[in-house]
């Protein structure tokens, strides 16, 4: 799976938007929206959100975890312990991504808000890159993997799987083969 792929998921996400126009229930295959009335808050996915921001037709509301004094405490909350905590949303970076590059002038504080996100990434990926030495270093055989985006993981995982690849490769080369005898001289 690829980053786009990982955020095309993320567009599924419900977010609150309050529309500017009126429209009866619309009925999907993922759900029923509506109905919509301008000035009333309406959940939709994330996709339609951006489509009728991008067509003037409503104002997105951010997320609740979307404000800089709750990301500056989870990004201090990260970097003081050892694992992963929980985030927000299993798709706060694309989220976040996706929404300042859409609809930044809908979030109050957005250019602190997109520095906040990157140190919260910058930190996790600094966590896992540790974790992943550490992991190889000591030659384990599997890994607890909690509180992980989507996103994380699919960073790191092509890194990962490679390099445990070459290890078993060298593993199994460096052992001598049962069939094959030593010459004595």
């Amino acid at each position: 799976m690829d980053a786009a792929e990982v955020e095309f998921l993320a567009e599924k996400e419900l977010v609150t938007i309050i529309p500017n126009f009126s429209l009866d229930k619309i009925y999907l295959i993922g759900g029923d929206l509506g109905p919509f009335n301008p000035g009333l808050p309406v959940e939709v996915p994330l996709w339609l959100a951006i489509n009728l921001k991008q067509r003037q037709k409503c104002r997105l509301l951010p997320p609740e975890w979307m404000d800089v004094e709750k990301l500056e405490q989870m990004r201090d909350q990260e970097r003081k312990e050892e694992t992963f905590t929980p985030v927000p949303s299993p798709h706060y970076m694309e989220i976040t991504k996706l929404l300042l590059n859409h609809a930044s002038d809908n979030i109050p504080k957005a250019d602190a808000i997109r520095t906040l996100i990157k140190d919260l990434w910058d930190t996790r990926m600094a966590k896992l890159r540790v974790s992943a030495d550490s992991f190889v270093r000591q030659q384990e055989a599997h890994a607890k993997l909690d509180n992980l985006t989507l996103m994380e993981i699919n960073t790191s995982g092509t890194f990962l799987t490679q390099a445990l690849n070459h290890m078993y490769k060298l593993r199994t080369n460096l052992q001598p083969s049962e069939g094959t005898q030593s010459q004595d001289f």
